[in-house]
């Protein structure tokens, strides 16, 4: 095959393999290189897909929802992929989610989760999370040593969550690896997303015989006033399981990637010693250069259409390419400047199907509360491996470390539960 862009010679690229972990700002750069801001890939069992790899490309597709569906059932791959395909979870068939409403009735549900969430205080926010930060830190700040990625990043976000949506605080760790399995895509991810189904499902029914101050309770609440034509209860069930994946994995490796920045990164020397200020920048920096969310699955072509110089059959799948477009030359001419606050970036996505406003809030103030915690409980903080042996998760769509080893001065545990 000959890329019709620079006339090299250049066939799909498989979206797998050790590269997406290691160096995927080389890949995406190549891709663009080989292909143009549309690249040909190929998922699990050598399904085609569509890459989208330019910054104006992508916010073509995201801002076009009728050309550029979010109705998965225009996929003209189904006929081809089996009941067991793995990334069944994260590309969903007949799924009742708001990620694949299309609509005014997807603007009636995004309208309803922005009210649950913004009915959040945010105080209250942060004092869960100050407290759940304490907690975990006290856990390990007697020894000087610990695992951030696994003793604290990957607990602290899903234990928050769980609060605020109404889940008592014990159920939070097989929430966590129910998730955590869902969204790797592989051998265990359907039995991660029947997990976390069957826990929803069960939250909702607790809910409706003793609703409270929560997240769940106010979903429901809409529910019932706009029972004529509103939503079952599988719907809520579905979306607050988005909300949770979404809210726990990428705020997890925000706070992860934000502290390895902190740790390894020249222009942050001073970080650990210069403010809340520097924490800011720095998780601001990591949504342009090392976004959480990497690729997202996606936006199907309603009809035959041109994009990037690229032929788009109607039904043809097009996934975010989120991170590569971060990267685009056109936009980040000086990828090592820092950006200043920038916030363009497209970590929470664009238009209609982006991240809700909420959503964004709640997951900040939970990774900057966390950060800010564990840099004030452990000011001298410092990374207890080369930063050339930190790895990174093999996967394509949300890129994390999977372990941050680091080191520090032994310290007292708190008042427990105390708020700060």
């Amino acid at each position: 095959m000959t890329c019709p862009v620079t006339g090299a010679a250049s066939g799909p690229v498989p979206l797998s393999g050790p590269r997406f972990a290691t160096e995927p700002a080389q890949l995406y750069r190549e891709m663009r290189r080989d292909h143009g801001p549309v690249a040909p890939v190929l998922l699990d069992g050598d399904v085609p897909a569509w890459l989208v790899l330019g910054y104006r490309e992508l916010h073509q597709v995201t801002g076009d929802p009728v050309l550029f569906s979010r109705d998965s059932e225009l996929w003209n791959q189904w006929p081809n992929i089996p009941a067991d395909w793995p990334l069944l979870p994260m590309i969903g068939h007949k799924q009742p989610s708001i990620l694949y409403t299309v609509g005014e009735r997807h603007t009636r549900r995004a309208a309803m989760i922005a009210h649950a969430l913004e009915a959040v205080d945010p105080f209250e926010l942060k004092a869960h999370a100050e407290q759940f930060a304490d907690e975990l830190i006290d856990t390990f700040c007697g020894v000087g040593t610990t695992d951030i990625i696994a003793e604290y990043a990957m607990l602290l976000p899903v234990r928050v969550l769980a609060r605020i949506y109404g889940f008592s605080d014990e159920q939070g760790p097989g929430l966590v690896t129910a998730m955590n399995d869902m969204i790797d895509g592989r051998e265990r991810a359907l039995a991660g997303q029947q997990h976390l189904a069957t826990s929803m499902m069960a939250l909702i029914a607790g809910k409706h015989e003793a609703p409270g101050p929560d997240v769940v309770s106010s979903m429901l609440e809409t529910q019932r006033v706009d029972a004529e034509d509103g939503f079952s209860d599988e719907e809520i069930a579905q979306d607050l399981m988005v909300m949770m994946a979404a809210g726990h994995q990428p705020t997890a490796d925000w706070i992860g990637n934000s502290l390895r920045l902190m740790l390894t990164d020249d222009r942050f020397a001073a970080s650990l010693f210069g403010g809340r200020h520097s924490v800011a920048e720095a998780m601001n920096e990591v949504l342009w250069e090392d976004t959480p969310t990497q690729n997202v699955a996606g936006r199907w072509a309603s009809r035959d259409t041109r994009l990037g110089g690229r032929h788009i059959n109607a039904g043809d799948l097009l996934l975010l390419g989120l991170g590569a477009a971060n990267a685009d030359p056109q936009v980040r001419t000086d990828g090592s400047a820092l950006t200043g606050g920038n916030s363009a970036h497209f970590a929470f996505g664009h238009g209609e199907h982006r991240c809700p406003f909420p959503a964004q809030e709640v997951a900040e103030v939970i990774a900057r509360t966390g950060i800010e915690v564990l840099l004030d409980r452990l000011p001298d903080l410092d990374l207890a491996v080369p930063a050339a042996d930190l790895t990174r998760r093999p996967s394509p769509w949300l890129r994390g470390l999977t372990d941050l080893p680091v080191r520090f001065t032994p310290t007292p545990t708190s008042a427990f539960g105390e708020v700060r």
